[in-house]
């Protein structure tokens, strides 16, 4: 759902629906709800991505974040409500030592009015009063007090609040155009953040592709020789000194690159990854029996035809693999930008 979704859904008459349960699935709509009508200034799509992703992770079982949405006709999310939920000592009043805060109440402008905003939050104070989650404490400002109240909080004050200050903008100002000039360490910490990694094809002697299984990730089974680079090394130096920990194998030169690789920040990496696909050959039976593994990252190696691969791998895992094999058959190097940290 983008967020030009988000601002040109039309008006539509009716009263509230039911609330249900939200899933990892409504994750990113809740960020975008949040984003869009409740923070002063919205998140970039970079950070809604990683946000989303990280919420996705904490309404599933097991995770701390409880939320009730209320659909649309259309499809997208009207309303939510969301609460993430954190031990205490226990007490008389919290005697299960798990208490909640409701972090965000939120109804799209096209849907306000009917009372969705309410069937979400009750919806989800019946969820957490059936979890034991005691006390539930919210933030409520000016315009949901009234929604608070009617729901059984009590109290007036606000609560407290620190963050950390930014530091003092100093830099150099444009005297023509005004803009201002930041001081390198200080734009730094503006630009996204990436980290970078560099990998290597192999094939048999009959071009099917050679892959590790990793012991670390459930969400990227099945890789290729390769890693995240060091500070300070180069693209090709990592896929040598990779290779050599991973395998055992000594890549010689010069570096035949096969593709680049870009994939946006999820719930298993916290930054966008860039990386490059160098080509390392054929191994014959003999090299691959050599092959000695790191069990610390991999406990397996397979070589399979690249259609045999397809059922083992999620399905951008498979499709970044066929576009490297590609640019082998063809020597035409390869850009693929959708390596994503995903759940699929």
């Amino acid at each position: 759902m983008s967020s030009e979704a988000l601002h040109t859904r039309p008006q539509h008459p009716g009263t509230a629906h039911a609330a249900r349960p939200a899933t990892p699935a409504d994750a990113e709509g809740i960020v975008r709800l949040r984003s869009a009508f409740v923070l002063a200034e919205p998140l970039s799509e970079e950070w809604i991505v990683r946000s989303g992703a990280e919420l996705a992770a904490r309404l599933a079982p097991g995770g701390d974040a409880r939320a009730c949405v209320v659909d649309a006709p259309d499809g997208t999310l009207a309303s939510c409500a969301l609460a993430l939920v954190h031990p205490v000592l226990p007490e008389p009043a919290s005697p299960s030592g798990r208490a909640a805060q409701v972090h965000t109440v939120v109804t799209h402008p096209s849907w306000r009015r009917r009372g969705n905003a309410r069937s979400a939050l009750t919806a989800l104070l019946d969820r957490l009063r059936a979890e034991g989650a005691a006390p539930v404490e919210a933030d409520a400002p000016g315009a949901a007090r009234a929604l608070f109240r009617a729901s059984g909080f009590c109290g007036s004050l606000a609560p407290m609040r620190m963050t950390w200050p930014e530091p003092a903008v100093r830099g150099r100002v444009d005297e023509k155009t005004g803009h201002v000039w930041l001081p390198p360490e200080q734009y730094a910490e503006t630009v996204m953040k990436a980290t970078g990694f560099a990998c290597v094809l192999f094939t048999d002697l009959h071009d099917r592709p050679v892959q590790l299984h990793g012991v670390y990730s459930a969400t990227h089974p099945w890789q290729l020789v390769g890693g995240t680079m060091d500070p300070g090394e180069r693209p090709w130096e990592t896929a040598v000194r990779e290779c050599r920990e991973e395998t055992g194998i000594e890549l010689t030169g010069p570096p035949r690159l096969l593709a680049t690789v870009y994939g946006l920040p999820g719930a298993e990496w916290p930054y966008s990854t860039m990386g490059l696909v160098f080509d390392g050959g054929r191994l014959d039976e003999a090299r691959l029996r050599d092959i000695v593994l790191d069990p610390r990252e991999h406990d397996e190696v397979r070589v399979l035809p690249l259609p045999e691969w397809r059922p083992v791998m999620p399905p951008r895992d498979f499709a970044r693999l066929g576009a490297v094999m590609e640019a082998r058959r063809t020597g035409v190097a390869a850009y693929f930008d959708t390596w994503d940290w995903g759940t699929e």
